[in-house]
């Protein structure tokens, strides 16, 4: 995510980040959690392998990091390649400086939560393109990593359900609609032909694509138990966080994961992590 005053960036706040959840924030500044239906479990009997392709360090952490904290615990292979590195995410720190150290954040998020395998690709923070190129290396993403469930972040123009949602960022709205497509092109040998040049066979063994924080969410993921981890894993982009707002850094996290599962403000309820997929 994009933490930057002023541009294209997410908004330095829990609140208005742009995140969608079951639970919002009241004018107290605390978290409410109403009632919504519950959806079909997200099938994975048939999953071994899990490809989380996102667009920032922290991404995954923001939408997925409990669902990715249960797969683990179950014996899954859950791999994340991002598109950049982050390097335009954090207000007063160089670009060149941010990457490192965003890219050390997130290799240590990933450790919490049982991620062995971060690929971070170089394509700019900020201003990433809809169209062949992020489709390609994101389809060699696919074809390297063999997954059986591909997962994202929202694609769609809004978060949050029904009218007036938080504009959705032009880097997440460009990734996810590429990740859509670039699991197609990973099982078409005739679309970007050097990828099979290179020894990449094509890889059709996708089952299903789970975009997590879509307004259209048609399943989900129970993580009751897997809470407290996701929070210690999105504590890890400390700096990041820090710069984001003067509240702790625990204290955001925590929010952060309140509002994305659902489970209350004091994380004492069900929590799940809901996806719309395709299949």
């Amino acid at each position: 995510m994009l933490a930057r005053p002023g541009g294209p960036a997410d908004p330095p706040s829990v609140a208005r980040r742009g995140r969608a959840g079951p639970a919002r924030r009241d004018d107290d500044g605390g978290v409410t959690t109403p009632e919504q239906p519950d959806l079909p479990d997200l099938p994975t009997d048939d999953v071994e392998r899990v490809l989380v392709l996102a667009a920032h360090p922290d991404d995954p952490e923001y939408g997925v990091g409990a669902a990715v904290a249960r797969w683990t615990s179950e014996g899954r292979d859950v791999r994340y390649v991002l598109a950049t590195h982050g390097e335009a995410g954090i207000a007063g720190l160089d670009p060149a400086e941010s990457r490192e150290l965003r890219a050390r954040e997130q290799q240590a998020s990933c450790a919490v939560v049982g991620v062995t395998s971060l690929e971070l690709l170089d394509h700019p923070d900020g201003v990433l393109v809809e169209g062949p190129a992020l489709r390609r290396d994101l389809a060699a993403a696919v074809r390297r990593h063999r997954p059986h469930l591909v997962v994202t972040l929202n694609h769609r123009e809004t978060w949050g359900p029904g009218p007036g949602g938080a504009w959705n960022t032009a880097d997440h709205r460009a990734l996810g609609r590429c990740v859509l497509d670039a699991v197609a092109d990973a099982g078409n040998a005739w679309v970007h032909r050097d990828l099979l040049a290179a020894g990449l066979e094509p890889w059709q063994g996708v089952r299903r694509t789970a975009v997590a924080g879509s307004p259209a969410a048609t399943h989900q993921v129970d993580v009751t138990a897997h809470l407290g981890t996701a929070v210690a894993s999105l504590r890890e982009h400390r700096r990041y966080l820090e710069a984001l707002s003067d509240r702790p850094v625990e204290e955001q996290a925590r929010a952060v994961v309140a509002l994305t599962t659902g489970a209350g403000e004091d994380l004492s309820g069900r929590g799940a992590v809901r996806f719309e997929v395709f299949g």
